[in-house]
């Protein structure tokens, strides 16, 4: 799904996905919304990665633990609906 976002600093507008994937050459990379220090607890428990921002980082699948990260993709997704209709009914 995708979302409305406005910039605080600028006023500007655009749209975005609730969560997103890419494979890079270097590492697998992983979009998650409103941001990765939203879920510290889940990200200590998934095993090796990186994060900045609203970017998980992982080497190869192996390194982390699969249930852990389908909880973590599952509950980003899921504030980021509630986030998303409750801004629309505003």
């Amino acid at each position: 799904g995708n979302y409305i976002y406005e910039s605080p600093a600028t006023g500007r507008r655009g749209e975005w996905f609730m969560t997103g994937f890419s494979p890079r050459k270097q590492n697998l990379t992983l979009y998650i919304m409103p941001g990765i220090a939203y879920y510290k607890d889940l990200v200590k428990q998934l095993g090796k990665c990186k994060t900045g921002g609203s970017c998980l980082y992982i080497n190869k699948l192996a390194d982390v633990d699969i249930t852990v990260l389908k909880e973590l993709i599952s509950t980003a997704y899921k504030k980021m609906k509630i986030t998303t209709t409750k801004k629309k009914k505003e």
